[in-house]
């Protein structure tokens, strides 16, 4: 008799990350995710033609199961490979985190398949923190860099629980207004992979470094999805690693949005505008981790 194949696939993008896939690929593995059978779960890393890729031996490093795809290098944009990987995927529902900077907290995947389980047409999405006293744009202002968080995190046992990330973070500039605001997109959401590939998975005519807005422009897509119920996870989120992000990580001066927004534009003949629709709550808030985020 066959074994049954996973319920989620787990899709986590790498672009010259190397040093950040270490702690991303940890945070997706099972025992640090709670809650969930290893069993129900693949893992899928893509490093998206880094000068220096992800080999065999990192992902094994954090565990033998973890799947490694390797995209070809020339292509600055991560939906070829997400979609590629889509492709590969055995699960019933996909996870895409499009950005593998960013660390998980240890419930995501239990609340987010519990949540799926839950409608027919599930979205399901997380909310962005950064690391660091304020919003990496921000704070690189003022000396926050690859050293000084690796200090951050090495006086955090994360590895143990993971919510104490969130005694270390802030609120990315995309999630400023906490769990009950309006998101323009998630750098974790999943939903079946049947309606993954419905919706066309993520349009490769965004061909910028990093995707541009391709990531606003599903998030927008996922919404109109006939039938489709948006889930926020309360009490869960990503953080992001400082790695020298085209968006993340460059003074809010320097911000190419003029740029992605004139891409989006073009590809989409009108100008970009959040059109997410108000979501359902699922998760769980405790005043020792999330205080700060608490109405």
């Amino acid at each position: 008799m066959t074994a049954p194949g996973p319920r989620l696939s787990v899709i986590a993008v790498f672009h010259e990350m190397r040093r950040e896939a270490a702690r991303t690929l940890r945070t997706l593995a099972v025992p640090y995710q709670r809650g969930i059978d290893a069993a129900n779960v693949e893992v899928i890393a893509v490093d998206n033609g880094s000068s220096a890729p992800l080999r065999r031996d990192d992902v094994d490093a954090v565990s033998a199961d973890i799947r490694l795809l390797q995209a070809p290098a020339g292509n600055p944009s991560p939906c070829a490979a997400i979609n590629r990987a889509v492709g590969h995927a055995h699960g019933e529902y996909v996870m895409v985190c499009i950005d593998g900077a960013r660390m998980l907290s240890p419930g995501v995947l239990h609340h987010a398949l519990a949540a799926l389980r839950s409608h027919r047409h599930p979205f399901v999405y997380t909310l962005g923190m950064h690391l660091g006293p304020k919003p990496q744009n921000e704070s690189m202002l003022e000396g926050y860099d690859q050293s000084v968080e690796d200090a951050l995190l090495d006086r955090v046992p994360w590895q143990e629980n993971g919510y104490r990330l969130f005694e270390v973070s802030c609120l990315a500039y995309s999630s400023g207004e906490g769990y009950f605001g309006q998101l323009s997109e998630s750098n974790c959401f999943a939903l079946r992979r049947d309606d993954f590939l419905a919706l066309g998975g993520m349009d490769e005519a965004f061909a910028s470094a990093g995707g541009g807005l391709v990531n606003l422009d599903f998030f927008n897509r996922a919404h109109q999805l006939p039938g489709v119920v948006p889930v926020m996870l309360l009490g869960e989120a990503t953080f992001h690693q400082f790695h020298g992000g085209v968006a993340t990580n460059v003074p809010r001066a320097e911000h190419p949005w003029a740029r992605m927004a004139a891409e989006y534009e073009a590809i989409r003949g009108k100008p970009y505008a959040n059109e997410a629709t108000r979501p359902d709550y699922a998760g769980w808030l405790s005043p020792r981790y999330h205080a700060a985020l608490m109405p």
